[in-house]
C-alpha cells in the first residue's frame, strides 16, 4: 500500500471538522501529583503539559467559563474499581487515604472555590459519574480537555463526551502521556474520529472570544 496514513483516513471520510459552540466548560482530567512525581507507579513525565494546563486554566477563569476537575479515588482494596483497577495496578496510588502526596491535584491546578470536582473510578469522566448531567444543567455545549494521560483517561474521555453530544476540543499541549507513541497516536485517532485536537494559542483565542461576548 502506497498511500500515505493520512491519504488512507481521508479516503475513508474520517476527519470532518467540528464547529466549536458558544457555551464551552474547561474539563481537567486527573492532573495530580502521581503523574508528575518521579518513582511513582503512574508517572508521565507530564510536566510541560502541567504548564499549558494552567496557561488554559488562567484563561478559563479570565472568560468566565465553567471548569471542572476530575480526580480518582477507590475504597480500600480498590473494591469499586472492578476490573480497570485489577488491570492497573498503578491506580493502587488512589486508594482513599493510602498515598495522599501522589493524589494531591497538581500545584497550580487545585480547583478554586465554585469550580465542579467529580471523582471517578474508570478511565472515563463520564463513566459512573454525574458529568454528562451537570454539563447538561449548565447550557454547556463543547469541552475543552486538558490531562493526563492522553492514551488513557483522556481519550476515553473525549470519546466519551463525543458520544454525549458534546463538541470535545483536546489541547494538544495540554494534554500528556509517559511515552509519545501512544500519545500521537491517541490524538491522531481523537482528531480522526471523536474530537478536535487544537493548539493553546487557538484554545486561548477561542476562550478570550467567548470571554469578551461576555
Amino acid at each position: 500500500m502506497s498511500e500515505s496514513l493520512d491519504e488512507n483516513y481521508a479516503a475513508g471520510g474520517f476527519g470532518r471538522g467540528l464547529q466549536p459552540g458558544r457555551r464551552p466548560a474547561l474539563l481537567i482530567v486527573d492532573f495530580v501529583r502521581a503523574y508528575l512525581v518521579p518513582g511513582s507507579p503512574l508517572y508521565a513525565g507530564a510536566e510541560s503539559a502541567r504548564a499549558a494546563a494552567r496557561t488554559l486554566l488562567e484563561a478559563a477563569r479570565s472568560a468566565r467559563i465553567p471548569v471542572v476537575h476530575t480526580n480518582v479515588r477507590y475504597q480500600d482494596g480498590g473494591r469499586d474499581g472492578g476490573v480497570f483497577f485489577r488491570k492497573v495496578p498503578g491506580l493502587q496510588c488512589f486508594v482513599a487515604g493510602a498515598h495522599p502526596e501522589l493524589a494531591a491535584f497538581a500545584a497550580g491546578l487545585e480547583p478554586a472555590t465554585g469550580e465542579t470536582l467529580i471523582t471517578k473510578q474508570y478511565a472515563s469522566a463520564f463513566f459512573g459519574t454525574s458529568l454528562s448531567s451537570t454539563l447538561t444543567s449548565m447550557g454547556i455545549d463543547t469541552v475543552l480537555i486538558a490531562g493526563v494521560s492522553t492514551s488513557g483517561c483522556v481519550r476515553a474521555t473525549a470519546v466519551d463526551a463525543c458520544q454525549h453530544g458534546f463538541i470535545p476540543l483536546v489541547v494538544r499541549e495540554a494534554v500528556g502521556d509517559r511515552h509519545a507513541a501512544p500519545h500521537e497516536a491517541s490524538l491522531f485517532d481523537l482528531q480522526a474520529k471523536y474530537a478536535e485536537v487544537v493548539g493553546l494559542e487557538w484554545a486561548g483565542t477561542y476562550l478570550k472570544g467567548i470571554g469578551d461576548r461576555g
